[in-house]
């Protein structure tokens, strides 16, 4: 008798059911994840909100919103496992900071998984790299966020797009900053476009 299981949906299952920092998730353990081998682009951000952990759908809430207007990917497209495969920094909700805000993405979660996922995924032909959390992981521990943004034709090479986190916050941050607007979103939608094979 053969195992016909996937090695991906394998370790998704195993991703699903991790425990790991139980221990320190105020509404429990539920990771966010999706993908498939076929997916040509990978959405790397930070971690759910308490939106996104109740109906357990990735950027399900106004950052998804203002993230699909940067790209102009449609919902439909958007939740395409076998076009975009979507991988936080951390799966699970991480509880609010009492300063405001929610906390970081639990630290252990990135280490353990996103090498071992990455590998199921050759396809991938442009990593969105969203938000300081995982730009820190996967471009530059000292660089700041407006820095990376502003130079992202230097990342392209290496296959990855450096974004701002599309939150609420970025609002203000975008007007102090027009270049965003004006350079970086056409490329942004230009690249997607050519990678999803769809038109802007």
């Amino acid at each position: 008798m053969t195992d016909d299981t996937d090695p991906l949906d394998s370790l998704l299952a195993e991703i699903r059911a991790c425990q790991l920092c139980a221990a320190h998730l105020p509404l429990g353990p539920r990771p966010i994840v999706r993908a498939k081998q076929t997916a040509k682009l990978l959405i790397i951000g930070q971690a759910p909100g308490t939106k996104v952990h109740e109906s357990g759908i990735p950027w399900n809430d106004p950052s998804g919103d203002r993230l699909r207007d940067w790209t102009r990917i449609d919902r439909d497209m958007f939740y395409d496992e076998s076009r975009i495969a979507i991988m936080p920094m951390g799966f699970c909700y991480p509880g609010r900071n009492p300063s405001g805000g929610d906390m970081p993405p639990r630290p252990e979660c990135a280490p353990e998984w996103h090498d071992k996922l990455s590998a199921h995924l050759p396809e991938v032909k442009l990593t969105l790299i969203v938000g300081t959390y995982a730009q820190k992981r996967y471009l530059s521990k000292k660089a700041s966020m407006t820095d990376l943004v502003r130079g992202f034709e230097t990342h392209l090479p290496q296959g990855y797009f450096p974004l701002p986190h599309p939150s609420w916050r970025t609002v203000g941050w975008q007007k102090r900053n027009p270049w965003f607007e004006q350079d970086v979103l056409p490329v942004l939608r230009e690249r997607v476009s050519a990678i999803l094979g769809k038109d802007t």
